[in-house]
């Protein structure tokens, strides 16, 4: 969540270098920002989600012997 602040922060400020990219959309577009925002933390949750699940099935103790 930290980044997606920190990305929500720089944008407003990389607008101009972008604007020339941007096809239909308004550089300066919260709803984009909204979205595109929202995107990147749902992805981040689940690249974090799957390994933690993954790590949960196995026994603390093998775990523990294993290192």
């Amino acid at each position: 969540m930290a980044g997606v602040a920190a990305g929500l922060m720089v944008a407003p400020a990389l607008m101009r270098l972008l604007s020339g990219l941007l096809f239909g959309v308004k550089p300066n577009d919260p709803l984009t920002f909204g979205i595109v925002a929202l995107v990147l933390a749902g992805i981040a949750l689940l690249a974090a989600y799957i390994p933690a699940r993954m790590a949960m099935k196995i026994d603390p103790m093998q775990a523990l012997r294993y290192e």
